[in-house]
């Protein structure tokens, strides 16, 4: 009996060692995703109710911390960019670009926000239309409120969550591809602590466990928001739903089938590989998503959604600084904490997961041009995505025509096709949404499970095939007990919690990487081209401690 467990551990010891899966890494992540699993599917209520605790605190308390951090680094980024950094290539000198300029924007975009902002898309602006933020003293439902609610939308979808997953990737990236360490959330701490600690010490390891949760719950969340959006198509559909759980229009039966069913694309994709699954994907994912937009541009109130946008623009440049700095210090924390700090809360929680995957596939961007693709380019599809999608909604609403906010109080998902329901070819144009949903749901999966795959392979930048397709089950797992847990709410929630503790790491994050750029040959270099235009330069290692 002694002889063949020590052989059977022998066998599990080589497998993890043929595929670099770190042991300590994986297992604990491991371990504390199944436990989880299990808790949060055999006492739902009382893990809801731990985690609503846990959020207030957070939020009421840390709300602070979200703000101020969210503000250092949009600064952080740009400065990078117009500062003599920007010049430094996210590789070593003569290495191009592994996608193009098109495919990487798609790319990082599906990953970063896809399935949120179909479902927030029409939802938001309505929702702030009838519920305006308290200091802007507006009268709710009136056209100044649904320019300032446009405004507001542009805010959370704009820069800061982009700056945010820029700071992290751009740690990532620079740490991976011009230093030549590991990929990993601690690999940047080196030029801190020494790679002698982080790698051989262990001193990064929780870094990466912790990150590899995060991930879990991040990708999790989108997955469970597009389940929740595509069972609400079906329920308008066929009049299928209700099942079980607390998601009564939606069906949270139906949601789970969803999940089920798309996992098993997602797996496919994610066997396929990065350059043929995801690449394939995301650019079919964009196609599909402005043939939409320009349908409800032309079918919907045209001439008001172009005069919507540039107002609306302007309002958000306008007030970028004092919302911003906005706290609850003088009221208006259940605004706050709904909204805006939330939203920071909720790309911190992603950072893991997107970050890293936009470091995968920036290999060979300068870092001007990598923070004007991730901010600049993302933030104004955001806008028009909003202006046209949630300024149909707006319309709607302001003329009695729908009422969409009604819609979104019983469920967020409706919002997006009770307001599609009010032009012609609706039968069409809700398959549309439900197919883009479902492309968004593999395509994020798949980029997630990409992302776990690195972070539990000690780095390496091509992790096994089926440990990806075992990580992307995984996902589907926590989303599905997530949504037995609470629906969007425990989504949300749970997304949050996990958040609190990656602001010092992203923190940390920004300070190893100005460290590192601080000693790059290019800094010093005279001005000129660089990438696969320049001359090899060479970086200096590691220092062992």
């Amino acid at each position: 009996m002694a002889l063949r467990e020590r052989q059977s551990q022998g066998r599990v010891s080589r497998f993890f060692a043929a595929y670099s899966i770190d042991t300590t890494v994986f297992g604990w992540s491991f371990g504390i995703i199944v436990v989880f699993c299990i808790v949060g599917a055999l006492m739902p209520r009382t893990v809801g109710n731990l985690a609503n605790t846990g959020l207030n605190w957070v939020v009421r308390n840390l709300g602070w911390l979200f703000v101020l951090a969210s503000v250092g680094f949009v600064v952080f980024t740009i400065y990078l960019a117009v500062s003599r950094y920007g010049r430094i290539p996210l590789s070593q000198d003569g290495e191009p670009p592994q996608f193009s300029t098109v495919s990487w924007v798609a790319m990082m975009f599906s990953a970063g926000m896809g399935i949120g902002l179909i479902f927030f898309g029409v939802y938001e602006p309505v929702a702030h239309l009838a519920n305006p933020a308290p200091w802007l003293n507006v009268q709710p439902g009136s056209q100044q409120a649904a320019r300032l609610g446009m405004a507001y939308s542009f805010f959370h979808w704009g820069l800061h969550p982009w700056a945010i997953y820029a700071t992290v990737a751009l740690a990532l990236a620079y740490s991976t591809y011009r230093k030549g360490r590991g990929n990993l959330i601690s690999s940047p701490f080196q030029s801190l602590l020494g790679k002698k600690r982080i790698e051989e010490d262990g001193w990064g390891k929780p870094i990466d466990i912790w990150a590899i949760v995060a991930t879990k719950f991040g990708g999790a969340t989108s997955l469970g928001l597009g389940s929740l959006q595509i069972a609400a198509g079906i329920y308008l559909f066929t009049g299928i739903g209700g099942g079980f759980g607390q998601q009564d229009g939606q069906g949270t039966l139906i949601a789970l089938l969803v999940i089920a069913v798309l996992i098993f694309f997602a797996v496919l994709s994610a066997v396929s590989g990065v350059s043929r699954g995801i690449k394939w994907l995301s650019n079919t994912n964009m196609v599909i998503a402005a043939l939409l937009v320009l349908f409800v541009l032309f079918a919907g109130p045209t001439v008001f959604l172009l005069n919507l946008g540039p107002s609306a623009l302007g309002a958000y440049v306008f007030n970028f600084i004092p919302w911003s700095l906005r706290t609850p210090a003088f009221g208006g924390v259940g605004w706050l904490s709904d909204w805006t700090i939330f939203y920071w809360a909720w790309w911190i929680s992603w950072t893991p997961f997107v970050s890293t995957f936009i470091a995968r596939i920036s290999k060979g961007r300068t870092i001007r041009e990598f923070v004007l693709g991730v901010l600049i380019v993302p933030t104004l599809v955001s806008a028009l995505w909003f202006t046209i999608l949630g300024g149909a909604g707006l319309n709607l609403q302001l003329t009695g025509r729908a009422n969409i906010a009604g819609a979104g109080s019983t469920s967020e998902a409706a919002a997006f096709f009770t307001a599609l329901q009010q032009y012609p070819g609706f039968f069409a144009t809700g398959i549309v949404v439900m197919f883009l949903v479902a492309i968004f749901w593999v395509s994020g999966a798949d980029a997630s499970a990409v992302v776990l795959g690195i972070l539990s392979s000690r780095g390496t930048t091509e992790p096994n095939k089926w440990l990806i397709a075992a990580w992307a089950v995984m996902s589907a797992a926590v989303a599905a007990v997530l949504l037995l847990v609470g629906g969007l709410q425990a989504l949300q929630t749970f997304t949050i919690l996990v958040a609190a503790p990656f602001v010092l790491i992203i923190i940390g994050l920004c300070w190893s990487l100005y460290s590192d750029l601080r000693h790059d040959p290019l800094r010093r270099a005279r001005a000129g081209p660089v990438g696969h235009q320049r001359r090899r330069t060479v970086v200096p290692s590691e220092p062992e401690d």
